[in-house]
């Protein structure tokens, strides 16, 4: 019985993959060419691959530090075929972009696109390409504010509440008090002389 259960769960997900790779290739045919403009024109508008700009000298750089760490004799040598190698895969950059223009060619219809381009290319757009991000850290440094008291304030309510209808069990009572000591009986008082 496992068999054939392990072998419907292999069937099945050779069909998914399989459904994943045609569909992709299939996707990839959808995309014509006005579509993939239109995604290129509304990614410059976004930047939307400019935080990638520096993979590859972030790269070549720690590749150069890692090989002049085991070979320090040959750090100019090493540097400069590093960096010429970096150069010859710069080119590669493009097939990121290609992605990405499927990706948002896909995402969203031309005048999608374009309208985004629109928006993010007039002044506004570009204000809250450049202030957003600063918008945001201080809306996120706003909510960790709020959600502080708002924590406080859920606890204590909750508290005040449930108080009234969980009795809280007495405090402990401390040991009882011991008695103080009686006083010490008083020392004899001495004898009146005898009268003579």
């Amino acid at each position: 019985m496992m068999n054939i259960a392990g072998l419907g769960r292999l069937a099945a997900a050779t069909i998914v993959l399989s459904g994943l790779a045609f569909g992709s290739a299939a996707r990839a045919q959808e995309a014509s060419e006005e579509q993939l403009k239109a995604a290129r024109a509304a990614m410059d508008a976004i930047g939307a691959t400019t935080q990638y700009d520096n993979i590859l000298p972030g790269l070549a750089e720690r590749l150069k530090a890692g090989l002049i760490q085991d070979s320090p004799n040959y750090q100019d040598v090493i540097t400069a075929t590093v960096d010429k190698q970096a150069l010859a895969l710069a080119p590669r950059r493009a097939d990121l972009e290609k992605e990405a223009a499927l990706t948002y060619a896909k995402a969203f219809t031309v005048d999608e696109l374009k309208a985004i381009a629109d928006f993010y290319n007039s002044d506004i757009g570009k204000k809250l390409l450049r202030d957003g991000p600063v918008a945001s850290r201080e809306t996120a440094k706003a909510a960790d504010i709020w959600a502080q008291g708002i924590s406080r304030d859920l606890e204590k309510q909750s508290n005040a509440e449930l108080s009234k209808i969980i009795k809280a069990p007495p405090p402990a009572t401390e040991s009882p008090v011991a008695p103080a000591p009686a006083a010490a009986p008083a020392a004899p008082a001495a004898p009146a002389p005898a009268k003579k």
